[in-house]
């Protein structure tokens, strides 16, 4: 009896092929800037023909898009940030303190990935009025994640009495921000170890009461 081709090692090496061509973007993008990379440098850097890059993304901008959402998962999966285990676990945790640690620790391994782009992007946006709208500039997804993780914070044994969740998703989106993840990391030489160390301690200052232990 025949085999049956299920179609599974094909779309594997869908997959792997898309996530090459985006590792490929993203070394470009950062190395010689959005507007100086072609889609065929991008191309020849992944080894596929141009058109395959035409056929998966569409276009230059479509494929800048989604090497920021896939930057900011740290995978190819379409999950968003606030289904990720990471962010549910921290959202499940039992106390304000516990519930900081693990946000703190989810958004350093985010940062991470997405703190070497910010500028590139930046550049891109300033450089093509038609890469902005390509991100819902009324809803800032950062802001979003971590107000949903205030409101659910300040609710918790251990948060600082009468803290206002819009105060304390302020604090969270100011101090966990990737430009200042930059000045920290990279222009003072900060591990980020160490700089993960600070945000939650400084955080944790702000936001929990009682002795730290």
């Amino acid at each position: 009896m025949p085999r049956v081709n299920t179609g599974v090692p094909r779309a594997r090496k869908a997959k792997e092929t898309r996530l090459r061509m985006l590792e490929a973007a993203r070394e470009l993008f950062v190395q010689h800037g959005y507007g100086a990379t072609s889609l065929q440098d991008v191309a020849g850097r992944a080894g596929v023909a141009v058109q395959t890059i035409y056929f998966t993304f569409g276009n230059k901008r479509a494929l800048l898009k989604e090497l920021v959402d896939v930057t900011i998962a740290g995978d190819g999966e379409p999950v968003a940030t606030m289904d990720r285990p990471w962010f549910r676990e921290a959202l499940d945790a039992g106390t304000a303190r516990d519930q900081l640690r693990l946000h703190v620790r989810g958004t350093a391994e985010m940062l991470g990935r997405v703190a070497p782009i910010i500028e590139m992007l930046r550049a891109a946006a300033a450089a093509d009025a038609e890469i902005a709208p390509l991100w819902d500039q009324d809803a800032d997804p950062r802001l979003t994640v971590h107000s949903t993780a205030a409101r659910a914070l300040v609710t918790k044994p251990g948060a600082h009495a009468g803290l206002a969740a819009g105060h304390a998703a302020d604090l969270l989106y100011g101090l966990l921000s990737p430009e200042l993840y930059l000045v920290l990391v990279r222009d003072r030489g900060w591990t980020p170890e160490a700089w993960e160390r600070w945000a939650h301690d400084t955080l944790a200052a702000q936001l929990c009461a009682g002795d730290p232990g």
